[in-house]
């Protein structure tokens, strides 16, 4: 196929896909459920106060039961302070969610450099079939705008490890900066940039960068610590009815939890970029290492069904056994796959660190890790042979199907379960 019609093809795609988040928006489509009510009870409140009285609500933003930061809904609330109605704020939100599809476009390029664009671009639209992506951009919530940020920052560093320019590293460390005021679990991707820095970058240079990163943490700090508006932990609980969240230091529950959803994410992937032998050879190499990490796992586990969440697995398990063991069974090996991606670089063992410490809650939601894990598996992770991806058509096929199939379990899942 000639590369002017895959380019006219994939620019169909583009539309169709974009009038069905068009048609979602329209018939309210709210594929993690939660988005809609998230709205209507816990954002649209303090938008509306932030737009009548700024200050008054920004000193009492741990009130409003929203354990978002507040900076992305001052921002809405611009919107709706110069008279413009809370359904044109949720198109305009749609619209600058597109950019997330745009940003993950063009880190794909500064990787793949080998591949052609057409491919590139039909992976990049496969974010119009997250589940989270649908809800958040018809929905507005903080987590999206801030993810946007984040790749944003992952964009910037990706052009500065092609030419190494200090103004990358500027731009990256402002991009993640708003992208942490807007979600505060970003900023510890932090610790990924300057374990590259530290090694690249000469020290006077890095100096003023570093001064700045600190100097952009103190009003968050004053905040949330000095002024005590502790918004992190203002939110409820999934299922407990007036218990606040709380901070949950639970390794088993984190590691086993994120690591399935991890999985899930890997799976339309996994059979596409060969890692059969190399990861049957470490299994074999490293049982007795893992058995022994996993059964401690296994014991301190107490993550609670009335939280809601969990991952798909986990409900999987609890909606068919009404127990954990298939979750056990499917977290042990996907404890086991982080563990191999772990192993192949440090890069990857930092990266996988920071999505299991990122949540500091004791929920742990598969939103939080849809579309983001999909991106920085295939513009961060390294000794991975993601060049195969693009070589078999069948795999884009697979994926989209794969897409589709968690769409229409969402679809199911919110008819006849809840």
């Amino acid at each position: 196929m000639s590369s002017k019609k895959s380019n006219l093809i994939n620019f169909f795609l583009f539309i169709f896909l974009y009038l069905t988040l068009i048609l979602g928006f329209i018939f309210n489509e709210n594929l993690n459920f939660g988005s809609y009510y998230d709205w209507i009870n816990v954002y649209k409140a303090p938008i509306n106060d932030f737009s009548l009285n700024f200050k008054e609500t920004l000193l009492s933003y741990d009130q409003y039961g929203q354990r978002h930061s507040p900076i992305y809904l001052i921002f809405l609330s611009i919107f709706l302070k110069i008279g413009l109605s809370f359904e044109i704020i949720r198109i305009i939100h749609l619209h600058l969610c597109l950019s997330l599809i745009l940003i993950f476009y063009n880190c794909l390029k500064l990787v793949f450099k080998e591949v052609k664009v057409e491919s590139l671009q039909l992976l990049s639209l496969i974010i119009f079939l997250s589940p989270t992506f649908r809800s958040l951009s018809i929905w507005p919530d903080s987590r999206l705008p801030g993810l946007i940020f984040f790749i944003l920052s992952i964009y910037f560093f990706l052009k500065f490890l092609s030419n190494s320019k200090i103004k990358y590293v500027w731009l990256n460390s402002i991009s993640l900066i708003i992208s942490s005021y807007i979600s505060p679990n970003f900023c510890l991707f932090i610790i990924y940039f300057y374990f590259f820095y530290i090694n690249k970058i000469d020290i006077k240079k890095l100096i003023p960068i570093t001064i700045f990163n600190l100097a952009s943490a103190i009003p968050a700090f004053y905040y949330i610590f000095i002024m005590k508006i502790n918004f992190l932990i203002a939110g409820g609980t999934g299922g407990l009815d007036g218990d606040s969240i709380a901070l949950s230091f639970n390794m088993a529950d984190k590691i086993m939890i994120i690591s399935s959803i991890i999985l899930f994410h890997m799976l339309p992937i996994l059979f596409s970029i060969n890692i059969y032998k190399d990861f049957l050879f470490f299994v074999k190499k490293n049982i007795y290492k893992i058995l022994i990490f996993f059964i401690p796992l296994v014991y301190f586990f107490n993550y609670q069904l009335v939280f809601t969440g969990g991952g798909f697995f986990y409900q999987i398990s609890h909606l068919l056994f009404e127990n954990n063991y298939l979750f056990y069974l499917i977290s042990l090996f996907s404890v086991i796959l982080i563990w191999y991606f772990a192993k192949l670089s440090i890069n990857n063992c930092i990266l996988i660190l920071l999505l299991i410490i990122s949540n500091i809650q004791n929920t742990i939601y598969h939103k939080y890790y849809e579309p983001m894990f999909l991106i920085i598996f295939f513009v961060l992770f390294d000794k991975i042979n993601l060049q195969l991806f693009f070589k078999e058509k069948n795999n884009f096929i697979y994926l989209y199907i794969f897409s589709l199939s968690y769409i229409f379990f969402r679809v199911f899942k919110i008819m006849y379960l809840i």
